[in-house]
């Protein structure tokens, strides 16, 4: 297309859609749903998830340390448990979330067949949805591929019933980790020239155990890398109804399209850099930190993150990626028990040294943030710090970080479905004011 005619229409647009920001504030739009003081705006209710950063005192917003729950339990006391009894925690997170109760002894077993038969995929839907022109982002083979189960959905893939969700659901739940595992395999082979590596997985181990599996070479791994991609997987199954990809689910599912397309919807939110994305760019930080000083050296570091701050370093916005975040000011709950099992992986993986640099910003980067930004709340560090360096020390390439993210959502994402299909909830559609004045139509001679 030519570009001279691009530029010219680019600039028409930019023209015809441009909107004064002090009109936002004159009729009171809530931009990103957001209220002035930064909290949400209610738009529904939820019992699967609760994000728990600040609480409102006087019609004030009061910082807290920040707790996450998975249909009312402390994830802290997930994790724990799962420690303790020394198990993998994802697929009985995975039970909680979508039916609202921990599972039985008996019911656990039951659950992991269930998901695990749903691991192996059928010989035509690897080759038409996976291997055949595999695109370069693997947010998109995902997408692709889950859209394309549609067609192999035994039975009517629209109908809506509570039942035929739950059996869509458990399908993807099981079938998704093997989808992006495989994705990642056929692009590696016919963009990067690799051999083409299609394990199959193993119905009796956990999700973390098939992920590492399908995707390394030796399909080898540590009990204590399967643990950490479990921790992983658990922290990010659920962020509440709020977050963007979940609402994504409750936009479409109103609608009354197919789970297909919901989760396809929710997958493409996530892929957005402002979402799920965030691990990539902490990870392009440190790179550039690492290649740029002394990075051992604590004034130097300091130094430069206070660059990048003030947008002469970076990519040039500000940020400092791995801090701050939309609810948690105090603490992210995520982060610390990442960050707990990222010691016991540097230590196992020589990588301490680089450990220490993670710790480094995010101890001194808050402060750096609060000088320039004298009204800022509190800031901490989000759980990206940290789960692009425990996948960069399990040597999962990093155009898995977000499809990882997304097999970890998916359980959410099929769980908020359902909720809003039991509560039967009108189309969800706010709306937007007009502010053009009516205007007459030109005739075609008369146009200048």
């Amino acid at each position: 297309m030519d570009r001279k005619w691009l530029k010219k229409q680019a600039a028409k647009v930019r023209e015809a859609d441009f909107i004064d920001p002090a009109l936002y504030r004159k009729y009171g739009v809530k931009r990103g749903l957001r209220n002035e003081n930064g909290s949400g705006v209610l738009v529904g209710l939820t019992s699967i998830g609760s994000v728990h950063g600040y609480v409102m005192n006087e019609g004030e917003r009061q910082a807290i340390p920040g707790e996450l729950y998975y249909r009312g339990i402390n994830v802290n006391d997930i994790v724990e448990a799962d420690r303790r009894e020394h198990r993998f925690g994802y697929e009985e997170t995975a039970y909680l979330l979508l039916f609202g109760e921990l599972p039985t002894a008996r019911e656990l077993i039951e659950w992991k067949n269930l998901i695990g038969d749903k691991r192996r995929l059928s010989d035509g839907f690897k080759e038409s949805a996976i291997l055949h022109n595999p695109p370069l982002d693997l947010m998109n083979a995902l997408a692709r591929a889950v859209l394309f189960a549609y067609a192999f959905d035994e039975g009517d893939p629209d109908e809506l019933s509570i039942e035929k969700c739950l059996e869509q659901s458990v399908s993807l739940i099981g079938s998704i980790p093997t989808i992006a595992a495989y994705a990642y395999q056929a692009k590696n082979h016919y963009h990067n020239g690799a051999s083409l590596l299609l394990r199959n997985p193993d119905p009796k181990k956990s999700t973390a155990e098939n992920i590492l599996m399908l995707t390394r070479e030796d399909g080898r791994y540590t009990k204590l890398e399967a643990e950490t991609l479990d921790l992983a997987l658990i922290l990010h199954a659920e962020h509440g109804g709020g977050n963007n990809s979940s609402f994504t689910t409750h936009v479409v599912t109103s609608s009354h399209s197919d789970i297909y397309s919901s989760v396809t919807a929710s997958i493409l939110s996530l892929k957005g850099g402002r979402h799920g994305g965030a691990n990539l760019r902490v990870m392009r930080q440190m790179d550039e930190i690492k290649s740029s000083i002394d990075w051992h050296s604590k004034d130097e570091v300091v130094k430069y993150l206070g660059k990048i701050a003030d947008k002469n370093a970076g990519d040039r916005t500000g940020l400092i990626y791995g801090l701050g975040h939309a609810v948690y000011t105090i603490s992210d709950p995520r982060a610390g028990l990442l960050k707990e099992k990222a010691k016991a992986l540097a230590k196992e993986t020589g990588r301490e040294a680089e450990m220490k640099l993670f710790e480094l910003v995010e101890e001194t980067g808050p402060d750096i943030i609060r000088k320039r930004h004298p009204h800022a709340e509190d800031v901490c560090a989000n759980v990206d710090l940290y789960s692009g360096f425990v996948y960069d020390m399990l040597g999962i390439p990093r155009d898995l970080y977000t499809p990882l993210f997304a097999v970890a959502r998916c359980v959410s994402w099929c769980a908020h479905r359902m909720e809003e299909l039991v509560n039967a909830g009108p189309i969800i559609r706010p709306a937007y004011k007009p502010i053009f004045h009516p205007r007459s139509y030109v005739k075609l001679a008369n146009r200048k």
